[in-house]
């Protein structure tokens, strides 16, 4: 069978006088396409004329037909449409090819999605690519991570819904299982966002020199599911307590809105870092009236496990 691709570099070769004519050209393509060879078998109703009439659009799918079967990837995608490939078809009685986007375009159009699904700050790339199928159950996560898939599965329902309050030391798993959390909501269609909380408050104070505080408070306050990672690891203040953590827990817990927490801190140790202000002042009523939008509205699971990174190395 004679090859596709010399086919067309003989086409790109010939000077215009040395031009196949259309029915050498589609000759030449019967012979050297499979693809072109199966759509005949399939559509026998076809006769050679309807093949001439649209001999530009059976070219154009024939060639990128050539080109995704050895695709070289979608940033070099040699096609018209990057990502995408003209397929025969019959409507009406006459061939078309309508463009339509190959697997790599819909997995890349997928990860998209997902990503404006589930959007964060300051979160790295190896916790946002989490999933439940990855990670490593024992006895010390595996409560915590029955409790994630749950949620993940009643979240978006419309049932009011606590969340969840994950604590225990470094390494063990909660960014991880928390992005795992985040991935399985994008999947159903449930935008979520993910903040580690020590550099966003850090980003919240210099913005407050561009007014831009307010705006960035807004997309953590209405945000279906907001997942706060590492909270207590932040420099804490009066003005982060209470107009920072404080107004976002106050207005989610008044509108129905689940929050979850990654922490160092299990919830005793944490209202005793929310009570510790500028001076070493002590202010234990107002480090209750946050933590009050915290304890009721959770489930807590400790993870107690050794420090997986070390342990991976």
């Amino acid at each position: 069978m004679e090859s596709i691709g010399e086919f067309m570099q003989e086409l790109a070769k010939r000077t215009p006088r040395q031009l196949l004519t259309p029915d050498q050209q589609l000759d030449k393509m019967f012979r050297s396409s499979g693809y072109l060879q199966a759509f005949q078998q399939a559509h026998p109703e076809l006769g050679r004329d309807d093949y001439l009439k649209a001999l530009s659009s059976v070219y154009t799918a024939v060639k990128e037909q050539y080109w995704c079967e050895r695709c070289p990837g979608l940033e070099k995608c040699p096609n018209l449409v990057k990502g995408h490939r003209s397929k025969l078809e019959v409507t009406q009685g006459s061939i078309v090819s309508p463009i339509t986007p190959c697997e790599k375009q819909q997995v890349y159009e997928e990860d998209q999605r997902r990503r404006r699904l589930m959007r964060s700050y300051y979160i790295s790339e190896e916790t946002m690519q989490a999933s439940f199928e990855k990670l490593e159950l024992d006895a010390e996560n595996r409560a915590a991570v029955a409790a994630g898939i749950l949620f993940s599965e009643r979240a978006g329902t419309g049932e009011k819904l606590k969340g969840l309050y994950l604590h225990g030391p470094f390494g063990v798993g909660k960014s991880y299982l928390m992005g795992a959390i985040a991935r399985e909501l994008s999947e159903r269609n449930v935008p979520s966002l993910m903040v580690y909380v020590p550099d966003f408050i850090r980003e919240m104070k210099d913005s407050l020199a561009d007014h831009s505080h307010s705006a960035k408070l807004e997309v953590l306050k209405e945000v279906p599911v907001l997942i706060l990672d590492d909270i207590g690891a932040e420099n804490l203040t009066p003005w982060v307590r209470d107009e920072i953590i404080g107004v976002i827990l106050n207005h989610r817990v008044n509108n129905h809105l689940p929050t979850l927490f990654t922490s160092n801190y299990s919830l005793e140790e944490l209202e005793e870092h929310m009570s510790i202000s500028n001076g070493n002042r002590i202010e234990r009523t107002k480090a209750a009236r946050v933590m009050e939008r915290i304890r009721h509205y959770v489930d807590v699971y400790p993870i107690m496990r050794k420090n997986q990174r070390i342990e991976g190395k």
